[in-house]
């Protein structure tokens, strides 16, 4: 096997990393499946996921908008509610991220014998 140019590894290294800049991290995969799994409401997202405080929520939330992972919608009337929904370009991330989970079952299977 021929070695690569470094020019030629950075090219195939940097779709990895720019997706691993925009789902990585401890909470964002966490709260993708809680809105997928129906919870559309701060809180409810919130809830759903223990550990996760409101400030790194908030901040995760801003972030996949940014991103267009989701979007978010002001609902008036008292009080005022937010809701979160998955976007599409989101839901092209579930074979992704079902590939991670199987990969993290085999891993659990081989190191933990679990």
């Amino acid at each position: 096997m021929k070695k690569m140019e470094h020019h030629e590894c950075i090219s195939k290294l940097l779709p990895v990393r720019d997706t691993l800049d925009i789902i990585g991290g401890k909470w964002k995969i966490l709260i993708l499946i809680s809105i997928w799994e129906g919870n559309k409401h701060f809180r409810e997202i919130e809830r759903s996921i223990p550990k996760l405080s409101t400030k790194v929520l908030s901040s995760e939330l801003k972030d996949m908008e940014a991103n267009q992972l989701i979007t978010r919608t002001v609902i008036n009337g008292f009080p005022v509610r937010t809701e979160y929904k998955s976007t599409a370009y989101s839901e092209t991330l579930k074979s992704v991220i079902a590939e991670l989970h199987d990969w993290g079952m085999n891993h659990r299977k081989k190191i933990l014998g679990k």
